[in-house]
C-alpha cells in the first residue's frame, strides 16, 4: 500500500473504529501511534500493531500538544493524522443545555482543529501528508435528538473541504470518512442500555437503528478502516476534500 515507514497517529485509538484503523494502517506498513485516555487499552492495541501509545484527553489542549510531541519523539514527524476521537450524546434540542453542546463541540470539532493545526505545518514543509477525520453520516444529514453531535460533525466536514482547498496545490490531502451505525462496543452498549430501559429486544432496536441503511446491517469497523487506509495511500493523491459515506448505500 506504500505506507512503509510512514508515521500515523490515530486519536481515539484504544477501541472500536480507532483500533481497527490502527491495525489496518500497521498491516499497510505504517508505524502507528495510538492516542487516547485508557493506558491499558492503548497498550493492548499498540502491542498488537507493533506501535506506540500516548495518553491524553483530546479536549485538553496542553495535554494533546504534549502527547503529539511524545508521538513525534518516538516515530518521527506525523505523516498521517487520523482524527477519530469522538462521541455522541443524545437529547431533545430543548433539553440539550450549554454544557452538552460544549462537550460535543470540544470533543468532535475543537480537538480535530487543534490536532490538525499542530501537524499540518510539518506536512506542508515536507510536502506530503494525509489528514483523515472520522466524521459520521450525522455530518451529512440531520438526526433527531442529536443536534449538537450532528452540528459538530457537519462542521468537521466543512473544515475538511476548506482545508482541502487550501492545500490543493501540495501533496497533502484532507478527507473525511462518514460511517453509519457501526458495530462497536459503544453502539452495543447503547443498545443494551436502551433495551434495559424500554424492555424491547436488542435485535429489534438494532433493526430500527439500521432501517435507513439499505443493507439493513451495522457497518463493520474494519470496513471504515480500509477506507482510511485507501485515503492514506500515496496513490490516492487526487482524493481530497471528500466526505465518504461508509453506510451501506444510505442516501444522504
Amino acid at each position: 500500500m506504500g505506507l512503509d515507514g510512514r508515521h500515523a497517529l490515530v486519536t481515539g485509538g484504544s477501541r472500536g473504529i480507532g483500533a481497527a484503523i490502527a491495525a489496518a494502517l500497521a498491516v499497510a506498513g505504517a508505524r502507528v501511534t495510538v492516542l487516547g485516555r485508557d493506558r491499558a487499552a492503548l497498550d493492548a492495541v499498540a502491542g498488537g500493531t507493533g506501535g506506540r501509545a500516548v495518553v491524553a484527553d483530546v479536549t485538553d489542549a496542553a495535554a494533546l500538544d504534549v502527547a503529539i510531541a511524545e508521538a513525534e519523539a518516538g516515530f518521527g514527524p506525523i505523516d498521517i493524522l487520523v482524527n477519530n476521537a469522538g462521541s455522541a450524546e443524545t437529547a431533545k434540542f430543548a433539553a440539550a443545555d450549554d454544557a452538552l453542546w460544549e462537550r460535543m463541540i470540544a470533543l468532535n470539532l475543537t480537538s480535530v482543529v487543534r490536532a490538525t493545526r499542530r501537524v499540518l505545518p510539518g506536512m506542508l514543509a515536507r510536502d506530503w501528508g494525509r489528514i483523515v477525520t472520522v466524521a459520521s453520516t450525522a455530518g451529512l444529514k440531520g438526526y433527531a435528538y442529536a443536534s449538537a453531535y450532528s452540528a459538530a460533525k457537519h462542521a468537521v466536514v466543512g473544515l475538511t473541504r476548506s482545508l482541502a482547498l487550501e492545500t490543493a496545490r501540495t501533496d497533502v490531502t484532507v478527507n473525511a470518512v462518514c460511517p453509519g451505525y457501526t458495530d462497536t462496543d459503544l453502539v452495543r452498549g447503547s443498545v443494551a442500555r436502551l433495551a434495559e430501559r424500554t424492555g424491547r429486544p436488542a435485535e429489534a432496536l438494532v433493526a430500527e437503528m439500521v432501517a435507513g441503511n439499505p443493507q439493513r446491517r451495522l457497518i463493520e469497523p474494519e470496513e471504515v478502516a480500509r477506507t482510511v487506509v485507501w485515503l492514506a495511500d500515496p496513490a490516492s493523491g487526487s482524493m481530497t476534500g471528500q466526505a465518504i459515506a461508509v453506510a451501506g448505500g444510505e442516501i444522504m
